[in-house]
């Protein structure tokens, strides 16, 4: 049981009841994530307004749910982990290996590689990476706007990840355990 209320959309008022119904429009259900989180429309608000505008950057969705999925692993995060490997697999189409890859940070895909790596880099050093990193990043074809959304990811990831493992947020998607709570 969540450890902050769970709002149901058809008990949901005011600017929660406009927000779940925007949820359910665009993504066909509304997660249990987002019905914790409309217990404060403005975390909601905040949330999909970010998620929005990433989803329209140079990063394409395959490689942002990668980018979840080794945010989520480092945080331990199994809702994270769970909800960006079904829709790494069923919506963005990525494949079984590709999304076990990016739990580590890794990828078979050169160029997607090294925006896990920076994205790692940067998570692990809070933001203060070495020259190496991004040098690193850029021979492999990195931009700069792809530097930039990739911290505009992890704050997203990192929002969500904090927020479900706080709010102990039920997992209604196919469980996925992190690897540090398997071992």
């Amino acid at each position: 049981m969540p450890r902050i209320a769970q709002i149901e959309p058809e008990n949901a008022t005011g600017a929660a009841a406009g927000l779940l119904a925007e949820v359910q429009r665009a993504l066909g259900v509304t997660p249990n994530m987002t019905k914790v989180m409309a217990s404060s429309p403005a975390l909601l608000q905040g949330y999909l307004a970010l998620y929005g505008a990433l989803g329209g950057g140079v990063i394409p969705a395959p490689v942002r749910e990668r980018l979840a999925l080794a945010t989520a692993e480092a945080n331990g995060c199994e809702y994270c982990l769970s909800a960006h490997t079904y829709v790494g697999a069923n919506i963005a189409k990525v494949d079984a290996d590709e999304l076990d890859r990016a739990r580590s940070a890794e990828s078979a895909d050169p160029h997607t590689a090294a925006l896990l790596a920076l994205s790692n880099a940067i998570l692990q050093n809070a933001g203060d990476v070495d020259d190496a990193a991004l040098t690193a990043a850029r021979a492999a074809g990195v931009t700069d706007a792809e530097i930039g959304e990739v911290v505009g990811h992890i704050a997203l990831n990192v929002l969500t990840n904090y927020f479900n493992i706080l709010s102990q947020v039920d997992n209604d998607w196919p469980v996925v355990t992190p690897r540090t709570l398997a071992a």
